[in-house]
This record gives structure tokens, C-alpha cells and sequence, in this order.
């Protein structure tokens, strides 16, 4: 397992795999329509261009990604997948560590919905704390983490 900066040809095989593993997601939110599912190329495309995305490999195809930019001195990290067959191994521990080390920052922010106890846990063991929540949707509730 190698994680490298992504590179524009990786894209698409980056959002196959976005749809992919956000579907457990919108499953937990009741709504399949959740922005990483309906997220556009393009979209990706400008996110690459704005920061920087990060792919793990493994036997030549990619099984995880994150994506993260800097504004004033906070990283952003959005968009961190793991291919359903292989989560739960320190992937995702592996993307993030790895993206807080290659982008210096003061602090760390990201979100996720509050319906995913997974992922709530696994930010914060490593660190994160909850910092704000925010209701999108009488069904959806993001709950927003700092580090």
C-alpha cells in the first residue's frame, strides 16, 4: 500500500470510487442524493486544483483518497474514501496522517454527518474534537471537527 499525490489522469477513477464508498453514507442520511454522489469531474477537477489529493494504491488500482486545501492557516480536509472491501484496516488513519503531514497548517478542519458513528470515532482517536453542528436537512446534521 503506497499513498502518492494524485494526479488529473486519476481523477475519474478517484470519483468511481467516491460514488462507491459515499453510498453507505447516503444510506445512514436516507437520501441518496448527498453532494459526494452527485459530485461532477469538473467538481473534482477544481478540488484538485484548489489543494491537493491524495490516493492510496494497492496492487495498481486505487482503494482511498482524501482531498485537503489551506486557507488562513487551517487545513481542509474533505472527501476521505476508502473502497468498502477494504475499510476498517488504517486506511483512512493512514490518509489523514499522511495529508496533515504534507500541507503545514495551525489546525485541522473537517466534517461529516452525524449519523456516522465510524467516522466520528475515527476522528477522535486521532485528535479531532467537535467544535460545531450544523442542521442541513430535517434529516441530515453535520457535525464539524477541529484539530
Amino acid at each position: 500500500m503506497i499513498i502518492t499525490v494524485a494526479n488529473k489522469n486519476d481523477l475519474q477513477e478517484i470519483l468511481q470510487l467516491q460514488y462507491l464508498a459515499y453510498q453507505s453514507e447516503a444510506k445512514l442520511c436516507g437520501n441518496m442524493n448527498i453532494p459526494p454522489l452527485t459530485q461532477t469531474l469538473e467538481e473534482v477537477l477544481q478540488e484538485y486544483e484548489k489543494g491537493i489529493v491524495l490516493k492510496v494504491m494497492d496492487n495498481g488500482d486505487i482503494i482511498g483518497s482524501v482531498r485537503g486545501y489551506i486557507e488562513d492557516d487551517t487545513l481542509y480536509i474533505g472527501k476521505l474514501i476508502v473502497k468498502p472491501d477494504k475499510q476498517n484496516q488504517g486506511i483512512g488513519t493512514k490518509l489523514l496522517t499522511e495529508i496533515e503531514n504534507v500541507l503545514p497548517h495551525q489546525r485541522c478542519e473537517l466534517f461529516t454527518s452525524s449519523k456516522s458513528d465510524r467516522n466520528i470515532k475515527l476522528y477522535q482517536k486521532i485528535g479531532y474534537n467537535i467544535f460545531k453542528e450544523k442542521k442541513i436537512s430535517n434529516t441530515l446534521k453535520l457535525l464539524y471537527l477541529e484539530k
